[in-house]
């Protein structure tokens, strides 16, 4: 009977405390930021303020932000197209049940076709046909007020609140080099097109990225072949003399340091030396505009950072410098492979107990390590076995 009643129980990805606080508190501010805004839009009895269908995008917005379902085309153009189909099925068909059947499935079918599927969309439709004389009343002006504007509300606050929080939505992944290559992590191992085969015979729709799919598969498979190579760890290869860069160091300053030791990252680091980010040579060809004097910081740059901080920026290494999530000296070097490949990254920092800065791993340094892994003997043999040459 146990294992009978388990199979109701989905079988949910773990959180940390941290990120369910931060659901919770996301959708409370969603639904109280949209229901605020629109009672003091309208008067209350005039027209509906808040519908039953937006606690349902709230979930969707703010507990798991980077489902397909829940990105800002699919709660706006899902809600749109179901509060269409509702109200054109309401007006057309007598029978309420048969309209609201109707109704559903007519707008699933178009929001799988349009590429904005949104659960709570279903609910829209029905109360498009079922929300009573008042919604009946206000015809295909359901569709602007209050659907169109509930979403809107919502939206703009799902966009303040999770990149405010840490979370970046709309959900995307780093860019890779702009070549016709795929990226480093997916030269080994599967292939992107067996990936999609394998989808294509699942035929169903997942809850999920298929990038972020990815991404995880090649995960599992670096932590398989990180169980069966050798233990080396990235305290046995990193490089030691780190040389650092303090946040409100000038931009000149920075350029400066790569030149003289003639390397190609600088970690960003406080008085206490814990990393606050890294300044690569990429940072400062893109973030930063070019003139006789140097590097210096662009007007472009100055009104965006203006606008995500609140305050001027200074032209300093905290400006232009990338996010980086440092690792500690006991991570197997098969673990850096996709930290890299995925945060776009030559060089991670590693850090200490404290998370103060003891050295930097760099792919120069990794490359002959892994290297030196495939040739054990508790490597797996087809990689210490010579590559053939494709048949022409």
């Amino acid at each position: 009977m146990r294992t009978f009643l388990s199979r109701f129980l989905p079988e949910l990805t773990p959180v940390s405390k941290r990120e369910r606080l931060r659901s919770a508190a996301g959708a409370l501010v969603g639904i109280l930021a949209t229901g605020l805004v629109c009672r003091a839009s309208v008067p209350a009895e005039a027209l509906p303020i808040l519908i039953a269908p937006m606690g349902a995008s709230a979930v969707l917005l703010f507990a798991v932000p980077a489902s397909p379902l829940a990105q800002p085309w699919s709660i706006l153009g899902g809600n749109l197209v179901a509060a269409l189909v509702g109200v054109t099925a309401a007006g057309w068909i007598a029978d309420p049940f048969v309209a609201a059947s109707c109704a559903i499935g007519v707008a699933i079918a178009l929001m799988m076709l349009l590429r904005c599927l949104h659960p709570p969309s279903g609910a829209v439709a029905l109360t498009a046909v079922l929300g009573g004389p008042a919604i009946r009343a206000l015809g295909y002006g359901f569709v602007l007020w209050p659907v169109a504007a509930n979403s809107l509300i919502l939206l703009a606050t799902a966009l303040l609140f999770n990149n405010l929080t840490g979370r970046a939505y709309p959900h995307h992944r780093p860019a890779g080099p702009r070549t016709a290559d795929p990226p480093s992590g997916a030269r080994v191992g599967f292939r992107a097109a067996d990936l999609d085969a394998a989808l294509e015979e699942f035929d169903q729709l997942l809850d999920v990225d298929r990038g972020d799919l990815e991404q995880i598969l090649r995960r599992v498979q670096m932590r398989v072949y990180g169980r069966s190579s050798g233990p080396i760890t990235c305290a046995a290869i990193m490089s030691r003399d780190v040389i650092a860069v303090a946040p409100d160091a000038p931009l000149a300053e920075a350029l400066r340091l790569l030149r003289r030791h003639r390397i190609k990252a600088l970690p960003v680091t406080d008085e206490r030396a814990r990393v606050l980010g890294i300044v690569t040579q990429t940072d400062l060809l893109d973030k930063a505009a070019w003139d006789r004097s140097g590097p210096r910081l662009g007007l472009g740059r100055r009104l965006l950072l203006t606008a995500e901080r609140g305050r001027a920026p200074h032209g300093c290494a905290a400006d232009i410098m990338s996010a980086v999530e440092p690792v500690k000296p006991d991570m197997p070097i098969a673990a850096l492979v996709p930290r890299m490949s995925e945060a776009g990254l030559h060089h991670l920092p590693v850090v200490d107990a404290d998370g103060r800065l003891v050295g930097i791993v760099s792919q120069t340094d990794l490359i002959p390590a892994l290297l030196a892994e495939a040739g054990t003997p508790e490597a797996p043999a087809r990689l210490r076995a010579p590559a053939q040459p494709a048949l022409a």
